[in-house]
């Protein structure tokens, strides 16, 4: 298990900057620390004439896949889950975000953005997600908040794992946290 103080979640209202933050400090770090091997990925938005139509999965090394979208019409999207008007495209997402957590003897850090109901459709992605937290490498990673109340089980368990430090996002406070969670991270790191 992932020692004390070493997964760090960060939750927040949708559109408040979770992937934001959770990427400045990951750039932040790779200028710090340029040998740093850290694994995992992101999600963003995909627009089109200002509309959101959907997300796409980007690795930390850059490439992208589909996530979910409200504009996919082929024969197997039909039988894809949903998440509001999304369709979420399972098999893209796992052969994208799967492979980047895989835990590796030489891996510093990984970043999953976000463990969600979108990304929770995939069977394999939260006993990977386990496997990251049971590695004892540090992790950083976002949370949605429960919309009504009541936690997904999978974002519970993260939530009330022994070694989580929960980061709560607002439009005030976001430049602080950011400073928060990434000189905890710097120790982390050193201490790794």
């Amino acid at each position: 298990m992932a020692g004390p103080g070493k997964c760090f979640l960060v939750t927040g209202p949708p559109g408040v900057g979770k992937t934001t933050l959770i990427m400045r400090v990951f750039e932040s770090l790779r200028v710090s620390k340029p040998s740093l091997k850290v694994q995992g990925f992101y999600t963003r938005e995909i627009r089109q004439g200002g509309e959101r139509v959907g997300f796409e999965v980007v690795t930390l090394d850059g490439r992208t896949g589909p996530l979910a979208s409200t504009i996919v019409s082929s024969s197997e999207s039909h039988r894809w889950p949903t998440v509001g008007k999304y369709r979420v495209d399972v098999a893209s997402f796992e052969s994208l975000a799967l492979p980047e957590l895989q835990v590796r003897e030489d891996t510093d850090l990984f970043v999953i953005d976000e463990v969600g109901k979108m990304e929770l459709f995939s069977s394999s992605f939260f006993p990977a997600v386990l496997k990251v937290l049971e590695s004892d490498i540090p992790l950083l990673a976002s949370i949605p908040i429960p919309k009504s109340g009541r936690d997904i089980p999978a974002v519970a368990r993260l939530k009330n794992h022994p070694g989580a430090t929960i980061f709560t996002l607002s439009q005030s406070n976001r430049e602080a946290i950011r400073e928060n969670v990434s000189s905890q991270l710097v120790d982390v790191l050193s201490k790794h």
